[in-house]
C-alpha cells in the first residue's frame, strides 16, 4: 500500500510523462480546426479531463508507477490504452458541436 506522499510523487512524475505524450500526439496527428494546440493539450492534461476516467491524482500516479517500473515507451502505451480513447471521444464530441454552430 502506498502512502499519500507517495502517490503524490508518482502523480508529479506522471503529470511530466503525460504532459509530454500529448506535447507528442499533438505534434504527429492532425489539428481539428476549431482546436488550437494549447486548447487541445489543456483538454488531455487537465484534472477535470482525467476525473472522467478516475481520481486525477491516482490516474497521473498510475501512469508514474508505470514510466518507473518499465520506462518511457511503456508509459505511453499505458496513455494510448487508458486516456486517448476518452480524449479522441471527447474531441470528437467537441467537433460535433462545433460544426451545428458554424
Amino acid at each position: 500500500m502506498q502512502t499519500e506522499a507517495e502517490v503524490r510523487d508518482l502523480a508529479w512524475v506522471g503529470d511530466a510523462v503525460l504532459g509530454l505524450y500529448a506535447r507528442e500526439y499533438i505534434l504527429t496527428h492532425p489539428l481539428p480546426g476549431q482546436f488550437s494546440r494549447h486548447e487541445l493539450y489543456e483538454q488531455m492534461t487537465s484534472n477535470q479531463f482525467l476525473s472522467g476516467l478516475g481520481e486525477p491524482t491516482r490516474m497521473e500516479a498510475q501512469i508514474g508507477q508505470v514510466y518507473r517500473a518499465e520506462g518511457l515507451q511503456a508509459a505511453f502505451a499505458h496513455i494510448e490504452q487508458q486516456i486517448l480513447p476518452l480524449f479522441q471521444k471527447q474531441v470528437q464530441k467537441g467537433m460535433r458541436a462545433n460544426r451545428g454552430k458554424k
